[in-house]
């Protein structure tokens, strides 16, 4: 029998949509707990030696979800696995401004190198449990959180409506501060 890293490997690796795996179609019973982690910082750790290859990282985040008992699970079509989260599973790098007709959208880069658009399908929240730094709501019950330099970076961007710093992106609005 393969080892559970290489079976969830494999079965993720073997024609299926590395972006977007239709993870709510996929239901098996609970395989176990796999001894994967991710820390606060949003490294990957498997065995306690640190997972080296990004593309391994990539495909293991595009399927993973958090379900309703608040726990985090790796999920192929036949097998489900338990994995430990230190805080947010995804980290959010940087963050750039794209305007269309006329109309400013804010887009979010993962450390995975996805990008997401922030809205009201992904709207962004602040943190209490890291100093009020804004994190984002994701697909899949999870959630990613900004890293120093895109923390900073949405700041930059934002602008004063009266008195709060704001975050617009399409007809979406965030507020940065509680004012």
């Amino acid at each position: 029998m393969k080892a559970p890293l290489e079976s969830l490997e494999t079965q993720v690796k073997s024609g299926r949509d590395y972006e977007s795996p239709p993870l709510h179609l996929w239901h098996p019973p609970l395989s176990g707990d796999i001894s994967i982690r991710i820390d606060a910082q949003g490294d990957w750790y498997h065995d306690g030696s640190k997972i080296e290859r990004q593309s391994l990282v990539n495909l293991f985040a595009s399927i993973l979800r958090r379900e309703e008992d608040s726990q985090y699970y790796l999920v192929t079509p036949t097998e489900k696995w338990r994995i430990e989260v230190a805080l947010h599973p995804l980290f959010i790098i940087d963050f750039d401004v794209q305007v269309v007709e006329g109309v400013q959208y804010l887009k979010a880069t993962l450390k995975t190198g996805r990008v997401v658009m922030v809205g009201e399908e992904f709207p962004l929240f602040l943190d209490p449990t890291v100093g009020d730094i804004a994190a984002m709501t994701l697909a899949h019950g999870l959630t990613a959180l900004c890293a120093r330099p895109a923390w900073y970076r949405l700041v930059g961007l934002a602008t004063t409506v009266d008195g709060t710093e704001v975050i617009a992106s399409g007809t979406y609005t965030f507020r940065l501060g509680a004012g």
